[in-house]
């Protein structure tokens, strides 16, 4: 009888020790508010999400965000306090990610931050970025503007951290190839013209403008630019790589060149391209589940975070059981030691000094042509 009593017993804690295996992660993303154009196609991704890595089952929930960093910060704190997550993911929109980054290092659970956040040194202890950084989506713009005999430029950007943190890395790099910045012009997210800002940098009249908005927020600054008659080419970051801006922007946005990662066009990379394969089967099942040509590139971060995690959550399971800080440290550990990972982005190689890790050379430049995205000449 007690033998029987102790295989009941044996079986249970089994059972229990089964159910703190499951691996919990809290996903955070703006569905509403002015960022909700990046966030849908994130998490319209993670519904195509696997149930389990390495034989562990996924939890996953989602929280809206709503685009504010209050609000980005209230859902972190439930996860990592009441859910016990074993990783954050988010959000898309900068500001919330850089908010979501604090609550990160404090309580050392992993965030993959779906958005370029800037972090100073050491405040990223437990942060990685999906998205290509800044800096490098910006090498390619100049790249291309040399390329184009461009010579001066005029910059308006949101006043956030997105925005900011875009000048930052793309002033000296213009410097350095001999562009002169003439105009820097700033407006808000629930801004709805631009008018007065438009105005003063077609004044200047620069050889190009380069705008640092995102989702259909991207296609108001351009439109404002174009209806003050300005001639010249026209710039838009990594944040506007998403057909919103030609659905809002119309026949404005034709011709505007946009940085974006090799997931925006698989089909036209070169086959030396290491992320066209992968690439090209994520846009596959996603236009497969929700419509040819919807793929984009915050739906892509999103299919990136499976990519690393069935590396990387192994790596953890060998050092800790899920549901422990333990196993949070493990994980952390693991990104940052797992090696080149090629995603459907390009390809990583995060390090404990680096947790952005693409190479330089990743940004595609895009052209908008006839309301599509091509590979820029």
């Amino acid at each position: 009888m007690n033998f029987k009593k102790t295989l009941v017993t044996l079986a249970a804690t089994v059972a229990c020790s089964a159910a703190l295996a499951d691996i919990n992660i809290g996903v955070i993303l703006p569905l509403t508010g002015p960022a909700s154009g990046l966030g849908i196609p994130a998490k319209n991704q993670i519904a195509l999400w696997p149930t389990s890595i390495a034989g562990e089952k996924l939890n996953v929930t989602v929280l809206d965000d709503a685009t504010d960093p209050t609000n980005g910060v209230k859902n972190a704190r439930r996860f990592v306090t009441e859910d016990k997550v074993d990783l954050l993911v988010g959000s898309v929109a900068t500001p919330v990610g850089v908010a979501i980054a604090d609550v990160a290092l404090e309580t050392k659970t992993p965030q993959l931050a779906l958005t370029p956040i800037g972090l100073p040194a050491g405040k990223d202890a437990y942060t990685f970025r999906m998205p290509q950084s800044n800096g490098v989506m910006a090498t390619a713009i100049v790249n291309h503007m040399q390329k184009l005999g461009v010579k001066t430029v005029g910059f308006l950007g949101y006043t956030d951290a997105y925005g900011e943190q875009w000048l930052q890395a793309f002033t000296p790099l213009a410097e350095k190839a001999g562009i002169k910045i003439v105009g820097v012009e700033r407006f808000a997210r629930t801004d709805t013209s631009v008018t007065g800002q438009a105005l003063k940098l077609v004044s200047a009249n620069p050889d190009a403008v380069l705008i640092v908005a995102s989702g259909s927020g991207a296609a108001m600054p351009h439109k404002g630019i174009v209806e003050r008659n300005f001639k010249g080419k026209i710039y838009q970051t990594h944040g506007a790589a998403s057909k919103d801006l030609m659905r809002v922007g119309g026949k404005d946005v034709e011709g505007a060149f946009v940085v974006g990662g090799p997931v925006i066009v698989p089909y036209q990379l070169p086959d030396s391209n290491p992320s066209k394969k992968i690439a090209i089967a994520f846009a596959d099942k996603y236009d497969k589940a929700y419509g040819v040509g919807t793929h984009n590139q915050f739906a892509g971060h999103a299919h990136d975070v499976i990519v690393v995690l069935e590396k990387a959550i192994p790596l953890a399971l060998k050092k800790a059981k899920p549901g422990t800080p333990e196993f949070r440290t493990a994980l952390r550990d693991a990104l940052e030691t797992m090696g080149r990972t090629v995603v459907a982005h390009g390809t990583l190689n995060w390090t404990k000094e680096d947790h952005w890790g693409y190479t330089p050379d990743t940004g595609v430049m895009l052209k908008v042509v006839d309301g599509q995205f091509t590979v820029a000449p």
